[in-house]
Order: C-alpha cells, then structure tokens, then sequence
C-alpha cells in the first residue's frame, strides 16, 4: 500500500470536471421539485463539514490546475441548501452511530448507539427490545422499493449500519466484540442482523468492506490469507446469506465486481476488504483489488434502476467514509482527496438520475475540527508545506501516520474510531435537488432529514 508518507502531499495532474459540473447545474436548475416522486438517493459524507468541503474546493481545482476561485464542488451546484444541527441527546458533539441514527428513524438519540431511542443508556438490550424505531431502509422494504447500501468503509460501521440494524452499541460488529450477556438476551452484532434483515426479503444490493465480521476465525480471508474471521460463533454469514434465498450474488474482489451485470435479477453483497476498503489514493496507486466510490455508485444506481422496473421505486444510502477517517488521522491530504471522490460519485449519479421522480440529498452526518487558517496566499497550494500549515486539528496532537500504517498493517486490530476523533459540533450542510428538495432550507434538526426522505419515499 505504500509509504503513508507518500499521502501527505501530491501535485498528480487530473481531467478538468468544470464542464460536467456546468451541466449538471443546468440540468439541476430547471428540474421540477413538485412532480411524481419515488425514488431517494441520500449520500453522506462522513465528517464533512464545512472546512473540509471548502478545501476540497479548492486542492481539486489546484490539481487539475485551474482557477481555484470559480471552482465547485458537484454537490455545491445543487439548488437547495440548509444548516443541519448533528448534537445528539447526549452530547454536543456527536459520532457517527448517534447522527445516522436520527436521519433513519427520525429521533434524535444517544452517542454511540445505532437506531435506538434515547431511553435506555448505552449499552442496555433493552433498548432493542423496547420499541426500536423503524428505519427508513426497513420502511422502504416494507414498501416494496428496491434497496442499497454502498460505503467504503466496513458494512458494520456506525453509519451504514444505522440503516438496518438496531444495537445498544456500536462496536458490536461480531459476536467477538459483543459481551456474551449481551448475545445471552438475543441482542445480535451487527453482522447477523444484516444478514438477518428479513424485511421485503433483505436488502438488495450491498457493497462495501468488512469480511472478516461475517467469517468464523477458522476461516480465511480470500484475498489476505494471513488474517482470519472474527466470528467466535463458528458461522460462515455469507454462505448463509448465499443460502437462504435463491438468486443472489456475492463477490469479493474487482474482476467479479466487473463481471456483474447492472440488470441482473436478484440480490447482491459485495465485500471487498476484511475491514475497512482503502483510500481512493490508495487505490489509484495500484493497492488493492476493489472498485471506487464512483464506480459502486455508478453500478448501484443503474442496478437500482433495472430493479425498479418491476418495483415502485427504490431508496439507496451512499457513504463516503473515508473523508472522516482521512481527518481522524489528521491527514488533510487524504481527507480532501476523499472528499473530491465523494463529489465525484455524486456527479457520477447526476448523469444517470430523473429528477423528476427522484429526490437527490447530500449531507454529513457531523463535522470534524480540522481548520483552515492563517493568511496563505492566493497562489499557494492549500496543503502548503508542513513548515507552513494552512491546516490544523482542534484535537488530539498533530499529523499521525503512524496511526495509517497501523490501519496498513493490521486492519483488522486497528479502527480509526479508536483514537481521539477529531470531531466538531459545528452545523453541517444538506444539499438537495430533485422531487421535494424545496424541503431543503433554512436551518434543520438532523432527525427532521428523516421526515423528508420519508416523504418523498411516500
């Protein structure tokens, strides 16, 4: 994977995207937010708050060497914009598990759980038990629409699996990371009840990493022989996933992924990585075997399309993780470029869309406390040089790239929540275009982005 070095600063050369982003806007522009609506393409960029975005704006536009001043980022050309406030009951600055939570059940709840209300403390099963609030993935299956799940991060992170799961914990990936008090009362990890999600007959299309959460430890991983499965339970989920319904897929690498046809008929999972799926720069310079961002969401949508065709719609959840990971190891380097790839899936899914029947949002689900500061000039390079920063992280100590060859060396011990999180309490921003994105305005309580989504679903 390279020397962590080598990502702290590059001057690689990259196509213009200004004439795309022109179009996109054009087309943005004069799309009906009053019509037919029935399909809903959220993507969330994890930790991307404003600082990040505005960066972003700029390193692209100084890559391609262009005009960083007149330069935006596909999502910035959406029309409709609002403040979103992330703090969770229990904090004023929120994570991942507590956030996403809100947007898919419409209640604002605890740091650290995942689609649970706020009554019990963390870690209690009783909040499975009691009431759990239903997801906006579960409503949409419950519906009949076709579904998604697309991140490059792992399948059972916090913010993918606020989608489908309902869990007193976050860290419960596998039954190894779950207390056996816990697994005594029913309260399954996070990998068995998205194998187990059994609404509509489970979700339809799911890609991102985290094998070895679904692997016993007997086992191999396909592509790393020298790591195992987690799993404790001797169960092998994806060969139970394979076998309890006929017509689905699974890959695991980027020739099987190619190899996929967009119209097929049945489910798909895909997981591309024992834990977390590699950075986007990572991945251009020749480290592992697993399609982009960009690609997933390409693939995804057109899949959702084809499925739809014999379904009243389909609602798909796009994340780009690994902007907040870029920023928890205090890398602005990966978290811009992260950020670029973001916007690229999302310009990506502008070509392909009808806004017509289709609700288009973006938004983060927190921010984080990088900052961009000083007096640089206009010509500089906006990662400028370490002697000189333009950048800053309000938390923890300064860059650490010890922590991403960790992460290169044994992904499996190591997990970037694990650190102290750079992460900021600060509102972040929805973007919007398509059926009811006039909804988006103002300034919005997170949990309200459910009530929207849900709409436009209805």
């Amino acid at each position: 994977m390279g020397d962590p070095k080598d990502f702290v600063s590059s001057e690689e050369h990259f196509p213009s995207s200004q004439l795309a982003a022109a179009l996109i806007f054009l087309l943005m522009s004069s799309a009906p937010t009053a019509s037919f609506g029935k399909n809903v393409i959220l993507f969330v960029g994890d930790g991307m708050g404003l600082t990040t975005t505005s960066a972003a704006r700029i390193h692209e536009a100084q890559r391609q060497k262009q005009d960083w001043q007149d330069n935006t980022l596909s999502f910035e050309e959406l029309p409709n914009v609002a403040l979103v406030r992330p703090h969770t009951v229990d904090a004023q600055i929120p994570d991942s598990a507590g956030t996403m939570s809100a947007i898919m059940t419409g209640i604002k709840t605890r740091s650290g759980v995942i689609s649970v209300t706020p009554k019990y403390q963390r870690g209690d099963c009783k909040s499975v038990f009691e009431d759990p609030p239903e997801t906006l993935m579960e409503f949409a299956k419950r519906k009949g629409l076709s579904t998604g799940l697309v991140t490059n991060s792992r399948i059972t992170d916090a913010t993918p699996a606020a989608a489908y799961a309902h869990s007193p914990d976050r860290t419960w990936e596998n039954d190894a990371r779950t207390p056996e008090s816990a697994l005594a009362k029913g309260c399954g990890d996070l990998a068995s009840q998205l194998i187990a999600f059994s609404e509509g007959e489970g979700i339809d299309l799911v890609l991102g990493g985290g094998r070895a959460n679904f692997l016993p430890e007997s086992e191999s991983d396909p592509e790393r022989p020298e790591i195992t499965g987690e799993r404790l339970d001797d169960r092998d989920l994806i060969l139970e996933w394979l076998r309890a319904r006929s017509n689905r897929t699974y890959v695991w690498n980027l020739e099987q992924f190619n190899a996929l046809a967009p119209s097929s008929e049945g489910q798909i999972l895909g997981l591309f990585e024992p834990a977390t799926m590699l950075f986007n720069e990572e991945r251009i310079r020749g480290a592992g075997d697993e399609p982009s961002l960009t690609e997933m969401t390409t693939f995804a949508i057109n899949f959702m399309q084809a499925s739809s065709d014999n379904q009243p719609g389909y609602f798909l959840i796009i994340e780009g993780a690994r902007i907040d990971h870029g920023n928890h190891f205090k890398n602005p380097f990966l978290a811009l470029t992260e950020t670029v790839e973001f916007s690229n899936a999302i310009r990506a899914a502008m070509e392909l869309v009808d806004l017509e029947e289709t609700l288009l949002l973006v938004t983060a689900d927190h921010s984080s406390s990088l900052a961009f500061t000083g007096y640089p000039e206009a010509d500089m390079p906006v990662l400028a040089s370490l002697s000189y920063p333009s950048f800053t992280f309000m938390a923890g100590d300064g860059f650490q790239q010890d922590h991403m060859q960790q992460e290169q060396d044994d992904p499996l011990a190591y997990d970037p929540e694990d650190q102290v999180a750079p992460h900021a309490g600060e509102d972040v921003a929805a973007y919007a275009a398509g059926y009811q994105s006039d909804r988006i305005r103002g300034t919005l309580d997170q949990h309200r982005l459910y009530d929207i989504i849900k709409s436009a679903l209805e």
